[in-house]
């Protein structure tokens, strides 16, 4: 760890400390306890998923990994970190604190969440962030998640600081550096697990790790957007790749996916340009005070313009967003707020924490708002071959617009994805993936 970073996040955590400064203030709350969290078994079972720490402690704490950990902060004061590091034999316990961060707390080590229980069931104006499952015996006379904190310190983490602004690079630069190692592994001929696996040694992660279940697909997989098998199998016949996989930095996450053609000179290696080009050209336009819907918009029409160039559809591309017939080929979100969460909060609430719903036509947009300047969000269009799409689609009077033929000769393909990270700037935005990608 450079001076430079332990800087960065001494100034982060400043920023934090005065943001619950002034929420507790206004609120008239003395404390505010945030749970790291605590791992769930599966039922009938002493087994569980991957412990993976609440978004809330990770903000301020660099240990994504820490279970039972508890964060003290009051106003004016120095944060206090119950540091849960437990006497056992069965699992490893976390890290300890490390020296470039610890001193910015007043660390507690303690063996159990018991440690530090009962020393605030006394409190009479106490606000708490966790699951009330986990936090039995500490609540007393606080309040669990209160909506005005909660929407106050969640529209806080739309705006990234430097610190987080360098956690996002970084895993951009871990992400791309496995998305190439993946890439060059899908050209031998390999399978989903074995790419799969490959993306983790070159990442340097375990599964557990990442900060999503990576999308692994090879061919018609693609056409299933969250596609969550890695098959063993090797295809008869390759044809094409997409990886969804991101990678994480201090808790924070990267997000990026790519599709690659196994023949460069076939149609499919042609949409995927069209597709890049297309990207860029979305990415260019997303800078503070662009509205995100309007965006969305923007990328129904792009993609509309690609199915017209590859003469798939014999309409405008205006008809194509008009009628809904790019829906069909492109049926989610442009993307979504990233950070210490994949899909991080407040993208569906105004900064007044007023609902901003998705349009009725635009049901799975995760992001309605106006961009503003250090948001970070992810820009990912897509053009599918989806089974279920096409059927609906060929039902329709627009169906008879459609080159079936053509469309059924890239079925075998299953879809594009091109995904990057990008922060919002009054000006270009900071494009972290392709940043690593040619670095």
């Amino acid at each position: 760890m450079s001076d430079r970073q332990a800087q960065l996040f001494q100034r982060h955590l400043e920023t934090r400390q005065s943001q619950a400064d002034q929420v507790l203030s206004e609120l008239g709350y003395d404390a505010l306890l945030i749970h790291s969290g605590r791992s769930d078994l599966r039922f009938l079972d002493d087994q569980g998923p991957a412990f993976r720490a609440n978004a809330p402690f990770v903000s301020w704490v660099p240990q994504p990994f820490a279970e039972d950990s508890l964060l003290e902060v009051r106003v004016g004061q120095k944060p206090r970190l119950w540091f849960c590091q437990p006497d056992d034999f069965w699992h490893v316990p976390p890290d300890p604190p490390a020296e470039w961060w610890a001193d910015r707390f007043d660390v507690r080590i303690c063996r159990s969440a018991e440690d530090w229980k009962t020393c605030f069931s006394q409190e009479r104006a106490c606000a708490v962030i966790g699951r009330s499952g986990d936090l039995e015996g500490v609540l007393g006379n606080g309040d669990l998640n209160p909506a005005a904190l909660m929407q106050y310190l969640h529209e806080a983490r739309t705006r990234k600081t430097e610190w987080e602004v360098h956690c996002i690079r970084e895993a951009n630069r871990i992400g791309a550096r496995a998305h190439r190692a993946a890439a060059s592994c899908f050209e031998t001929g390999a399978s989903e697990l074995e790419i799969h696996l490959t993306y983790l040694a070159a990442a340097g992660f375990d599964q557990d790790q990442l900060p999503y279940n990576s999308i692994v697909c090879l061919n018609e997989h693609a056409a299933v957007l969250h596609y969550q098998h890695r098959s063993a199998r090797k295809p008869e016949t390759m044809h094409s790749f997409l990886i969804d996989a991101g990678a994480q930095c201090h808790g924070y996450a990267s997000d990026i996916t790519r599709t690659w053609a196994a023949d460069q000179s076939s149609d499919f290696a042609e949409l995927i340009k069209a597709m890049d080009q297309a990207q860029q050209h979305l990415v260019a336009q997303a800078r503070a005070g662009q509205s995100f819907v309007d965006l969305h918009r923007e990328t129904q029409l792009a993609v509309a313009g690609v199915l017209e160039q590859a003469d798939l559809v014999k309409m405008s591309p205006q008809d194509m967003v008009e009628s809904g017939v790019s829906g069909y080929f492109m049926p989610h979100g442009l993307g979504h707020f990233l950070g210490v969460q994949v899909h991080d909060v407040a993208g569906l609430v105004s900064s007044r924490g007023e609902p901003l719903p998705p349009p009725q036509q635009y049901p799975a947009l995760r992001l309605t708002r106006v961009l503003e300047a250090d948001n970070v969000v992810t820009i990912e269009p897509g053009l599918y071959f989806i089974p279920t799409l096409l059927e609906r689609l060929e039902a329709s009077p627009e169906g008879r617009q459609v080159d079936w033929s053509r469309v059924e000769s890239l079925r075998c393909f299953g879809g594009i994805r091109i995904e990057d990270n990008i922060r919002i700037t009054n000006d270009e935005p900071e494009n972290f993936t392709r940043q690593a990608w040619d670095g």
